[in-house]
């Protein structure tokens, strides 16, 4: 008899990988072969925690996912995900209903919770760019702020200027990156000092 293989998946929300691990527990998938990926979108397929879990089952083992849109927000994914699941004798399991993607009228359900999935992924991207572009008319919305003060920054170009301290030295002093002391300097540019006058 196969074994019950679960994946769960969070974008931000510690909490919902926690209720995903406790429904994947609750539909019979054991703990130690629960594989999980948190802070990653449903659209990046880049996921080491499904690579490993697809990687964990074999022929007559069940992939369990609490719902399409954790294993994937886009069509062509969650399609091909299952194709491949399929192609290796794995069933499906949509929290505790298994599908069978052979069969027409499944495929067609899956394939349409896929679409439903990847439109509501689009719609959410589309509300925070207009989110951001609302809140950055209404300045509210900045960019990274330095971390120094205008006099802070004027004080480390001309610590470095002075030659009397070094990049380490001055990060040190400032409780702050090497990095962030490159990033200050072409900040700040170094005072031009007019030259000298012939006698």
């Amino acid at each position: 008899m196969g074994v019950n293989v679960g994946y769960a998946r969070c974008s931000t929300d510690k909490q919902d990988l926690t209720a995903q691990r406790e429904q994947l527990g609750g539909l019979g998938v054991p703990a130690e072969r629960i594989y999980l990926d948190e802070g990653l979108t449903g659209t990046n397929r880049a996921r080491p925690g499904l690579d490993q879990a697809l990687a964990a089952v074999r022929a007559g083992d069940t992939f369990t996912v609490t719902k399409l849109d954790r294993l994937a927000r886009s069509v062509p994914d969650a399609l091909a995900i299952l194709g491949q699941l399929s192609e290796s004798g794995v069933r499906f399991a949509l929290g505790a209903s298994v599908y069978d993607w052979n069969d027409p009228f499944s495929r067609m359900f899956l394939q349409i919770l896929a679409v439903v999935a990847e439109f509501e992924a689009n719609l959410i991207r589309q509300r925070t760019r207009e989110g951001m572009v609302i809140a950055k008319a209404k300045g509210k919305l900045r960019g990274k702020q330095p971390k120094l003060k205008p006099g802070q920054a004027r004080e480390v170009r001309r610590m470095h200027d002075s030659g009397d301290y070094t990049v380490v030295e001055i990060a040190e002093m400032f409780n702050i990156s090497r990095p962030t002391v490159y990033r200050t300097l072409v900040r700040v540019p170094a005072p031009v000092t007019a030259p000298a006058e012939e006698a």
